[in-house]
Formats: C-alpha cells, sequence, structure tokens
C-alpha cells in the first residue's frame, strides 16, 4: 500500500495567509496541517505528496526536516486555472509513478482524529473504503458530499445539496483498491476531474464503495473562518 496526500492547491479562501506559503503548512495545533496525516501514517507505507510549482520550495524543506521518506510529486502548474483537479491529479501521479498498489488517499486539509490503522483495517481489500462523518444537522452539510447508506454500502451521494436529506458527509479520507484505477482513469476522460465526490457517485454505480463511519472529531479547514475558530 502507498499513500498519496493531495496538497497542489493554492487556497484562494484561506488568503492573505496563503498568497505566499502552501496552505498544507500553515501551523495548525502546533505543528503543520499536513503533519497531523503524516504522522498517523505506518512507516511501511510510502508516502507521496502532490503539490504545485508555486509552492514547491517550502514543501521541498518541509521534506528536508522530516524524518521518514516523503516523495514530492511536483504538479507543473503555477497558478489555480491551470491545475489538474483532485481527481485529475490522482489519475496522473498513478500513471506517472506507475503504483500498483492499493491507494491511501487525503485531502491535505482534512483534520482526523479517529485511528489511522482501525481504518486501514477495515479494508476489504476489493472495495473502495471512505470515511464518512456525521455532522450533526442537515443544515451544516450543504458543503458537503452527503451520503446515504445502505448497511455500510454508499448508494448515493448528492454533492453540496441546498436542502440535505442527512447529516452524513464523505471525507477526502479514502482507501482505493489498484483494481479501481481503470475507472479513475475513464473518468478523467470527461470534463470534470475536480471534486472527489463526484467520482464517488460515478464509481458506486459500477463498483461497491464502502462507508466507514466515525465520530472523532473531523475538521475541514476550508477557509479562513473555519481555520482561525479550530486551530
Amino acid at each position: 500500500m502507498k499513500c498519496l496526500i493531495l496538497a497542489s492547491g493554492f487556497g484562494t479562501r484561506m488568503y492573505p495567509l496563503t498568497l505566499n506559503y502552501a496552505k498544507a503548512l500553515l501551523p495548525y495545533k502546533s505543528k503543520a496541517m499536513i503533519d497531523h496525516i503524516v504522522d498517523k501514517i505506518p512507516q511501511e507505507i510510502e508516502i507521496l505528496v502532490n503539490v504545485n510549482k508555486k509552492f514547491e520550495a517550502d514543501f521541498l524543506e518541509w521534506q528536508r526536516q522530516k524524518k521518514r521518506k516523503i516523495t514530492i510529486c511536483v504538479e507543473n502548474v503555477h497558478s489555480e486555472k491551470e491545475m489538474l483537479g483532485a481527481v485529475g491529479a490522482l489519475n496522473y501521479w498513478i500513471k506517472n509513478k506507475d503504483i500498483r498498489e492499493d491507494l491511501l488517499l487525503f485531502g491535505s486539509d482534512n483534520y482526523f482524529e479517529f485511528d489511522l490503522s482501525s481504518f486501514i483495517a477495515a479494508f476489504n481489500g476489493k472495495n473502495a473504503l471512505i470515511a464518512v462523518y456525521d455532522v450533526g444537522d442537515p443544515s451544516k452539510a450543504t458543503q458537503y458530499g452527503v451520503v446515504k447508506l445502505k448497511g455500510r454500502r454508499i448508494i448515493e451521494l448528492e454533492e453540496k445539496p441546498a436542502n440535505p436529506r442527512s447529516s452524513l458527509v464523505s471525507t477526502a479520507c479514502w482507501v482505493l483498491p489498484s483494481t479501481v484505477f481503470p475507472f479513475i482513469a475513464e473518468f478523467c476522460r470527461g470534463t470534470t476531474r475536480d471534486n472527489l465526490g463526484n467520482f464517488i457517485t460515478y464509481l458506486s454505480d459500477r463498483d461497491e464503495v464502502y462507508a466507514y463511519p466515525f465520530k472523532e472529531t473531523w475538521i475541514d479547514i476550508g477557509n479562513l473562518e473555519i481555520y482561525h475558530a479550530t486551530k
């Protein structure tokens, strides 16, 4: 198994903090935001971090300070309009790095406190596993992908609904079996490559996708207000 952390965004909703510094490297609860993920990943799992050209030097400096091997994968983009998108970047690095192992995938702005070893242990080796979290009130779910379950299987995902029917949302914490990589490539032939939730919907129509519900703290650090209120 390998791990890919998506950190190639330009953090425009976090301006002015991210005008000249990567969002994933901002201090959060006593250490860099991305370190809350990296420090949970078992030592035997190789870590790749997807970054952009603008913040490449900052990530290389961060990499030099880490005590484990981390590969910095540089997306050759200098602005938001050039980006490959989250699923596009996932597809690009699977091909570029010839990844054939199952893959842990994280958005770098996800802060979570669930036990990662339990999450990995829940993966059945055959189907995608998505960590899902109950935000407690449907009115709070309008900015997320709202999921509907049948048992532990995800049978529906509605992206950023105006009137959510549930408060259970998907997070950017996944385990992907290598068998779904062709579906990622297929999805990326379309025009929308950015939204991870749209890919879950696409995949669930073609293969079984399972949920990993957890109750520990989860924060999607999407803007300045959330960042300052929770750090």
